[in-house]
């Protein structure tokens, strides 16, 4: 599969069955977030894998959609502002952009396991934050809920045109 093929074949799964991710496929999809780029390297990040019935039921506090409970695991992408880069010219934390691209690796490496995943982002992050107990330089930034999927990835998204989005300056 082409790399192009693959983005193709990604989709935001709010549909999942309840069997279980391997293991192998969880540390595989972890290898690929470690490897992300982050600015100047200091990767600013924490993945908290949430598998168990009790804190899988904690994260479903923070965001209460039928079908995000649906899912057989989750993984909290978080920011380590203590860690995270910020740009000297006028202080711009670079900690989002980081999680973002790491986000994007753990989507892309679960859609070429044959899982689906959804970027979370519109969640409690202070519940959130309370309920795992996480120190004051961590912060919950997406929830991925990861599994089997039933939904179809055969998809055909609308996408702005080239003329829209790319502008060549010679």
């Amino acid at each position: 599969m082409t790399f192009l093929e693959l983005v193709k074949s990604r989709i935001s799964a709010r549909q999942y069955t309840s069997k279980k991710v391997e293991d192998d496929k969880i540390a595989y999809i972890l290898e690929c977030a470690r490897w992300a780029p982050s600015a100047v390297n200091y990767q600013p990040w924490l993945f908290l894998v949430v598998k168990n019935d009790e804190t899988k039921r904690l994260i479903q506090e923070c965001y209460r959609a039928k079908w995000f409970a649906e899912a057989p695991m989750y993984i909290v992408a978080c920011t380590d502002t203590a860690l995270s880069w910020k740009r000297s010219f006028d202080g711009k934390d670079h900690a989002d952009i980081d999680i973002a691209i790491a986000v994007e690796h753990i989507c892309l490496a679960a859609a070429e396991q044959g899982l689906g995943t959804c970027w979370v982002c519109h969640f409690d992050t202070q519940k959130c934050s309370e309920l795992l107990n996480l120190p004051e330089n961590i912060h919950p930034a997406v929830i991925i809920p990861i599994g089997y999927t039933t939904q179809s990835i055969s998809r055909n998204p609308t996408r702005k045109s080239n003329e829209e989005i790319i502008k060549i300056i010679e």
